[in-house]
């Protein structure tokens, strides 16, 4: 029986080699009980190897690094055009309707490109002729309104003849004439309230800066309608801010007003500042807005009941004073008080921008 063993001495690999050396006695073989041993350095096998190793390192490196970089091409070469359809839906998104991206070849990313290009420029079509309708809708409001304001103001001097006979004349034609008047008004404030919106859509509103006090622009808003009495104020002894004085008064009154319709008493107004800031804060005791309403306070002819009486008011009074805070630089926001009532908040900057508009 042969054996054999790989060991390592001082770092150098042998194969060592062992037989037993037997005795021959005619057919029979007996063991002499001497063992014979060789020796043989396994060094050069060993150097094979490891230049078989090193190359097979060297070459699997070479081909991983290769792989790596044809991976990283042919990713680059898919992952940029679908960078670019998310920059270009990204853009689409923020209103740049004429964004397009660049289609290259005929495979399926070439198709997704060109899916997004249509629908691009289909998008834009309708966005188009979505604004020249706006457009179109604006311009005819705001030319019916000035159009009627010509009728409206004979028929206003009429229904004050009216008005003024209404109790001498017999019923049902003094409940007639009064009926005639009040609607005349309330025709008359809704042509006024369309014409003001109708100046904001175009861009022509403009302010006519003032150095204004606050703290008596609101006493006398209130004064001259005559709220007074039904309205609670605080105020500091003086306030001053460049602002436009008409539009302040606009929103302050719609805002009152407002309240004094569809809140409860007490009606409160509070005017508070800081160096840059005036904060205007209106409210009622009533029980205040639905949830579902809030978001829709200053909504162009939104009415939180549809079963409003239709003399109610417009619905444009909070979106024409949202629009006067905002032509100020400032904010209009509404909430509901934690022990009830409607909140008004008005914020309006004490140096109002300069700007560069239209004359009214």
């Amino acid at each position: 029986e042969m054996a054999w063993q790989r060991v390592v001495r001082r770092g150098r690999p042998f194969l060592i080699i062992g037989a037993p050396l037997l005795i021959a006695e005619g057919d029979r073989w007996r063991v002499s009980g001497i063992e014979v041993y060789t020796t043989r350095s396994l060094l050069p096998e060993q150097d094979s190897i490891d230049w078989l190793a090193t190359r097979a390192w060297l070459s699997g490196g070479a081909a991983m690094a290769f792989a790596v970089i044809v991976a990283l091409l042919a990713t680059r070469s898919v992952l940029r055009p679908v960078r670019e359809l998310g920059r270009a839906a990204r853009l689409l998104g923020q209103g740049e309707l004429r964004t397009r991206v660049e289609v290259r070849g005929s495979d399926e990313l070439a198709d997704v490109a060109r899916t997004f290009n249509d629908t691009a420029a289909e998008l834009e079509r309708h966005v188009m002729q979505l604004r020249e309708m706006e457009a179109d809708a604006r311009r005819f409001v705001a030319d019916v309104s000035h159009e009627l304001r010509t009728p409206l103001a004979a028929l206003a001097a009429v229904a004050e003849v009216l008005d003024d006979e209404a109790a001498e004349l017999p019923e049902p034609a003094g409940r007639a004439a009064k009926l005639v008047s009040q609607e005349t008004l309330n025709l008359t404030a809704l042509v006024n309230d369309l014409i003001e919106i109708s100046r904001f859509d175009s861009g022509v509103a403009a302010l006519s800066l003032n150095e204004v006090d606050v703290a008596e622009l609101v006493p006398a808003t209130l004064r001259v309608r005559g709220w007074t009495d039904a309205v609670r104020t605080e105020l500091p002894s003086s306030l001053t801010a460049r602002l436009d004085p008409r539009r302040v008064d606009v929103i302050l009154a719609n805002l009152v007003g407002n309240a004094l319709r569809h809140g409860e008493p007490p009606v409160s107004v509070r005017l508070s500042a800081d160096p840059h800031w005036i904060t205007v804060e209106v409210r009622d005791h009533g029980p205040g807005l639905d949830e579902a309403v809030l978001p829709h306070a200053f909504d162009r002819f939104y009415k939180a009941s549809a079963a409003r009486a239709r003399s109610e008011g417009s619905g444009l009074g909070l979106a024409i004073a949202l629009e006067n805070a905002r032509l100020h630089r400032g904010d209009l926001t509404v909430v509901n008080a934690p022990d009830g009532g409607a909140l008004f908040t008005l914020r309006l900057p004490r140096r109002a921008p300069e700007q560069d508009g239209a004359a009214e």
